[in-house]
């Protein structure tokens, strides 16, 4: 009994070919093919009438791993072709690889990631051997444009080749056993009728020598852990995704180019090729003229007869078209002369060219698909596009606003919220949303289906993965993102987590925000509903006495004042105030802190201003005279750090504070012109903490201070038409200075 075994390239058109022409010609008893196994059951699903190109895509989780991966298939796919051409001779079809979730493939994102790829090194001497620049380009020199006579023993002894002597790893070779067993048990069953399989090439030559003795009863199809959760449904595809170049794990490049080689052929194929990046360009008003073209065409033959292809090949039209159509210099590679995705610094024509024959072709469900729950969840409730505003002072607003949080956190396409609640945004209670169409909404919904049945549970579950090998700052993320979802039954481990790294936490910029955050959260939580309050007091104790331990430890002398320092610092002063009495905090300990840190001409300028706008702001006066504080620190070089810390957590006692402004506009009166321009960028920056009703204050102050005749709001207005940014206003009169000088040096004006 004869058993044709078949190694191919995955999504190679001249593969698909041989394996349809060998089909129908043998038409035998089995057609095996490289796939999940445990898809067997549901071939008739899979064989609907799709829209090609579509995926299997399948989703695995348990406590302690979870793992999605894709199964694609298009029209040139050899295993589609498999299919199609077994069932149109009625043979029985099979997939005979191990499920996608098997512990075998745990590290594949993709199943038809071509092996060999993975041994460069006989692919690399290949390369070399014909003159060409990549595997791609060598599969077509090789097997795409050239006759079909001999194409089954030319492959043979190309992934002959290729395996070599290679010794598999243990999942190859797991694979490889379990496949080989259905193998042996089809050509048992069949009798004296043939049997076709039809495998990645790298697989067929361990293939046949492993079919030859073993067992031959039928393999069981493994089982998922009792404790997982294991989903497999079809998904429509695109060509986008499929294209190498958008970063597909395996496949050919340019899926657009490849589906017309399909259809009629290399020859029709470059034209065509040509066509639609003609068409592109032109559409975004790029200059293609016809005497382009003709330049383009014929050294694309010119190329092709030089490479010894009988007509041109992909890349012969690209070098075509690359030459014709680009006339400045060209500083990156050329995309197809590599192999992965584009790669920033390619010229836009270049650009728009791998594009067009990327191709635009997206696939199609039968309308009678299984679809997981949480399609037809989201679906039933989603909406058309347009534009939402939702008042999350209303039950059903919030709702609303729960459910677009859920699809949010799952990247669900379409799905944008504009604005609304943030972090350290304050008790803002309106969102604005924007819903839009996309044709990769519903594969992202099959896709998170493997999360879960609902938005909520399959939400919840994207979160907890969301938390795995999360730093402090990604905590927060997820802590507050939970609370939007309303899943409060994922807070008990987040919080669990957020304590831990609280305890370890290094950075104080860091564990400010978190300590924002979660100071919001047990605030606002009314708004939020979220629950476990005792929880979220504890990590804002823990956080609170981490805060002032790591600003304590903080030295360093003159340097742009750190906004995140300050932060974290104003993180403190409102946990402080507003938690304070309700959780313990003691208060007099953080204020012994504020007072050494104020102090203490070893730490920061920026720290030290926080540090003495702490302690003023929450005991309404200052340890020592913020005046003689102010004389102190006003340093030109930093100056301004140090202000920019006292106004962010002290701004309205300094406001409001006799002679604080007066003194303030003294000592920047008294500085040197040169102080001044040294002084200026961080001036600038620390009154920027002050809002404009505010800023409009202090103008109006110093205006009737210097006795002027001008109005604070027209030095409000004079600020506000200063269109050229201050650094070059700064430059403009140190160099106008510097030319006085000049001047003045050699006599030219009087001093």
């Amino acid at each position: 009994m004869a058993v044709t075994f078949l190694g191919v390239r995955h999504h190679s058109p001249a593969c698909a070919r041989l394996v349809s022409d060998t089909i129908h010609s043998v038409r035998p008893a089995y057609v095996l093919v490289e796939g999940p196994a445990d898809m067997n059951h549901r071939m008739d699903e899979l064989l609907l009438g799709h829209e090609l190109p579509i995926a299997v895509h399948t989703s695995y989780r348990d406590s302690e791993r979870r793992h999605g991966s894709w199964t694609p298939l298009c029209d040139y796919s050899p295993e589609w072709t498999a299919l199609t051409a077994g069932r149109d001779v009625g043979s029985e079809l099979r997939f005979i690889d191990l499920p996608a979730w098997h512990p075998a493939l745990a590290d594949v994102r993709n199943r038809y990631a071509d092996a060999e790829a993975r041994y460069s090194e006989v692919t690399g001497r290949l390369c070399r051997t014909f003159a060409v620049d990549n595997v791609d380009a060598l599969w077509d020199h090789l097997f795409e444009i050239e006759p079909a006579d001999g194409l089954a023993e030319r492959l043979a002894t190309y992934f002959d080749l290729v395996r070599g002597d290679t010794r598999p790893g243990p999942d190859d070779m797991a694979r490889e056993a379990y496949m080989a067993q259905w193998i042996r048990a089809a050509v048992a069953d069949a009798g004296d009728r043939p049997v076709v399989v039809v495998t990645g090439g790298f697989h067929r030559p361990a293939l046949v020598r492993l079919a030859e003795q073993g067992d031959r009863s039928w393999p069981e199809v493994p089982r998922p852990p009792a404790d997982a959760v294991v989903g497999s449904y079809l998904v429509p595809y695109s060509f986008r995704r499929l294209d190498a170049f958008d970063g597909y794990q395996s496949g050919m490049p340019s899926p657009g180019y490849y589906q017309h080689l399909w259809e009629s052929g290399p020859a029709d194929a470059a034209r065509r090729l040509t066509e639609a990046v003609t068409a592109r360009l032109r559409a975004r008003r790029q200059p293609v003229s016809t005497a382009d073209l003709i330049a383009a065409r014929a050294t694309a033959d010119g190329l092709a007869l030089m490479r010894g292809h009988p007509r041109p090949a992909r890349v012969d039209v690209l070098d075509g078209l690359a030459g014709a159509l680009v006339s400045e210099a060209i500083e990156a590679p050329l995309p197809w002369a590599t192999r992965g995705p584009l790669q920033a610094g390619n010229h836009p024509v270049i650009v728009e060219m791998i594009a067009a024959l990327s191709g635009d072709r997206v696939g199609r469900l039968h309308h009678s698909t299984p679809l997981p729950p949480l399609v037809r969840a989201v679906l039933a409730v989603l909406g058309g596009p347009g534009e939402e505003r939702l008042d999350l002072g209303k039950e059903t607003d919030r709702d609303r606003s729960r459910l677009l949080h859920r699809l949010r956190v799952l990247r669900i396409p379409g799905v944008v919220r504009a604005s609304g609640p943030r972090p350290a945004g304050g008790t803002e209670l309106v969102e604005r949303w924007t819903l839009t169409e996309s044709d990769d909404r519903l594969p992202a919904l099959i896709e998170a289906g493997g999360y879960g049945v609902d938005p909520q549970e399959a939400a919840a579950a994207a979160l907890a993965e969301r938390i795995m090998g999360a730093d402090l700052d990604q905590l927060a993320d997820v802590l507050f993102d939970a609370a939007l979802c309303g899943i409060g039954e994922l807070a008990g481990r987040v919080l669990d987590d957020l304590a831990r790294a609280v305890g370890a936490a290094a950075d104080l910029g860091t564990l400010g925000r978190t300590l924002t955050v979660v100071l919001a959260m047990w605030r606002h939580d009314g708004l939020f509903h979220t629950s476990g309050s005792t929880t979220l007091g504890t990590v804002l104790q823990a956080a609170t006495r981490r805060a002032l331990w790591l600003a304590e430890g903080v030295r360093g002398g003159p340097a742009p004042a750190d906004l995140r320092r300050i932060d974290a610092m104003t993180a403190v002063r409102d946990a402080l105030r507003h938690a304070g009495p309700s959780l313990g905090l003691d208060t007099h300990a953080a204020l012994g802190v504020a007072d050494r840190l104020a102090a203490c001409q070893e730490a920061p300028p920026d720290l030290r201003g926080a540090s003495l706008g702490l302690g003023w702001s929450l005991r309404g006066t200052t340890a020592a005279d913020p005046a003689r504080a102010l004389r102190g620190a006003f340093v030109p070089a930093s100056a301004g750090d140090w202000l920019a810390g006292l106004f962010a957590l002290a701004r309205e006692e300094v406001l409001h504070a006799a002679g604080m402004l007066e003194l303030l506009d003294e000592l920047v009166g008294g500085l040197t012109d040169h102080d001044f321009l040294v002084a200026l960028p961080a001036l600038r920056q620390a009154f920027g903490f002050f809002p404009p009703r505010e800023r409009h204050l202090i103008a109006t102050r110093l205006v009737e201070r210097r006795a002027g005749g001008a109005s604070g709001s027209d030095l409000m207005r004079l600020d506000m038409r200063l269109d050229t940014a201050p650094e070059l206003v700064a430059a403009g009169r140190a160099l106008d200075e510097r030319v006085e000088a000049a001047l003045r040096r050699e006599g030219l004006i009087a001093s």
